[in-house]
């Protein structure tokens, strides 16, 4: 296959401009990434007849869930590799591979296989939903569709374009805290489709937004999709939790606002899932296995990316293959032994079909469980979440000294509680806390424990290096690269080292990804602003 960068650079295009039209909805990377004229595939043609905009708009979706390198798929953004490098960040992992080595031991550069193709496969996603968006808008205007579902399309282009922009800001800028007013650079935000040289061109002079812009335009997107977009009620099969919804863009608004830590923001979207009924109502599952068990069909889901037999992204990125069948990803003693995970808890069941594996006293994951076929579906984000977010909204707006929040000590339960043998005992109660600050660090430690080997640990990292409270300072400390002796899982006390990889100070360079070189060489004006240090 032709390499998608040299040519790039010899066409002098940016990275966002993976695609013509055709990428939209071919799978063949042969076919995608051979940058023929833009002509010989038009907008007119792509979107002409109501089957053709279906397929344009299934594209985003296979986009998010695919990901390309090195000749075969990844899972990048938000399929395997999301999860894979979110936990390979931080240190509730132990990467066994070189998979994600220079992932999991900061040694990456501008180079470097990942973490360039996670800014590409990310900035080719946003722009096939810009492209989406254009072509929706003209099929709606010919009346080529109906504008109802021109507007459903057009909410899931738009989400897809925020919750896009909102994982580059996680891995290429400073938390939204950094500065008073959130004015250092974030990433380029791209609402333009760039199909033609000229665009691309005009592409080129477009300065880094700053991270408050870049959160402005996420929650704009996220309103309009909102807005848009259907109940999870009025659709039918895997698509209630497959395809973006209203409730998974509310959903990733708690997100958003658990990251500019607006909290008042993030209890007013949090009611609005809280008061769904009916088939439109999301609940935690009596059981945490659940979500991992009963695939497309459970009602804690909000949204995850759809893999199946046929289409998944293979033995070398698929979860199920790196966290189950190869053993290339194990949890880490650090957050195993960590003393607020009791050691009865159902997420240490090792039995067959259970939440963990124990392969000669080592521990893995068995959240994903299809190790022949990888059909697991890729959480992106859980009901649970919501849950957790409302959670820590409500203990850190109360008074941190004072007595333990009700309300945050009721979501804390809410998902801690399905996971513990005995509830009536084992729940926490107002008495448990001195305070509220020592809830909160609850909160946290749950957050860490509910969404292990999901990806979720270092979107809190990145966050928490402004906590007040529990503040972590740049990359913690974590074990060496490679496989860990059955003896350091040995329940009792907390882990007390050895730390094979030292801590990185958030101060240091390493704390953000690189603008890749190929974006650098091709684009002066992002060239110019490049992460210091890098």
């Amino acid at each position: 296959m032709k390499n998608i960068m040299s040519l790039l650079k010899h066409m002098k295009k940016l990275v966002l401009l993976p695609v013509l039209i055709l990428v939209l909805f071919i799978s063949s990377c042969e076919d995608i990434i051979d940058l023929n004229p833009y002509s010989s595939i038009s907008e007119a043609t792509a979107f002409s007849t109501p089957s053709l905009v279906a397929l344009s708009v299934n594209g985003m979706y296979n986009a998010a869930e695919l990901g390309y390198y090195a000749g075969a798929y990844r899972g990048y953004p938000f399929g395997a590799a999301f999860i894979e490098q979110g936990d390979c960040r931080g240190e509730d992992v132990v990467n066994n591979a070189t998979f994600f080595q220079l992932t999991y031991t900061a040694t990456y550069d501008r180079t470097t296989a990942n973490n360039v193709n996670y800014w590409n496969d990310c900035y080719r996603l946003i722009n096939r939903a810009n492209i989406v968006i254009e072509g929706v808008t003209g099929a709606v205007s010919k009346g080529v569709i109906t504008e109802a579902q021109g507007n459903i399309y057009l909410g899931e282009a738009h989400f897809f374009r925020a919750i896009t922009h909102l994982e580059l800001l996680f891995h290429f800028a400073r938390p939204y805290k950094y500065t008073a007013n959130a004015s250092h650079m974030g990433v380029p935000y791209r609402e333009k489709a760039y199909v033609t040289l000229d665009a691309v061109d005009e592409g080129t002079l477009q300065h880094r937004n700053t991270v408050a812009e870049c959160y402005s335009k996420i929650l704009a997107d996220l309103d309009f999709a909102e807005a848009n977009l259907p109940l999870k009620g009025s659709v039918t099969g895997n698509a209630k939790i497959t395809r973006a919804t209203k409730g998974a863009a509310i959903a990733y608004k708690t997100r958003v606002s658990l990251h500019m830590w607006d909290f008042a923001k993030l209890k007013t979207e949090a009611a609005k899932l809280l008061a769904y009924t009916g088939t439109n109502a999301y609940t935690i599952t009596a059981d945490p296995n659940t979500p991992f068990t009963s695939g497309y069909s459970n009602t804690e889901s909000v949204f995850s990316i759809e893999n199946s037999a046929s289409n998944n992204p293979g033995v070398n990125a698929a979860l199920a293959q790196m966290y189950n069948n190869r053993h290339l990803v194990n949890i880490s003693p650090i957050i195993w032994r960590n003393m607020s995970w009791l050691t009865d808890d159902k997420r240490r069941n090792a039995a067959s079909g259970g939440m963990i594996n124990n392969v000669g006293g080592v521990i893995y994951t068995n959240k994903y469980k299809d190790n022949v076929n990888s059909t697991d579906p890729s959480p992106v984000i859980r009901y649970t979440e919501v849950i957790l977010n409302l959670a820590e909204a409500y203990c850190r707006t109360a008074s941190m000294a004072g007595a333990p929040d009700p309300d945050a000590l009721t979501y804390l339960n809410m998902v801690r509680n399905r996971s513990l043998a005995n509830p009536a005992a084992q729940a926490y109660t107002a008495t448990s806390f001195a305070n509220n600050t020592a809830l909160l660090g609850a909160i946290l430690t749950e957050r860490r424990i509910e969404f292990l080997c999901e990806g979720r640990r270092w979107p809190d990292i990145h966050r928490l290096q402004d906590c007040s409270y529990f503040p972590i300072d740049g990359i913690p400390a974590k074990l060496a690269n490679a496989a860990v002796a059955a003896s350091l899982f040995t329940l009792g006390t907390s882990y007390p080292g050895p730390y094979g990889v030292v801590a990185i100070p958030g101060s240091n360079y390493r704390f953000l990804w690189p603008i890749p070189q190929t974006e650098v060489d091709i684009n002066p004006t992002l060239a110019a602003e490049q992460n210091p240090g890098w």
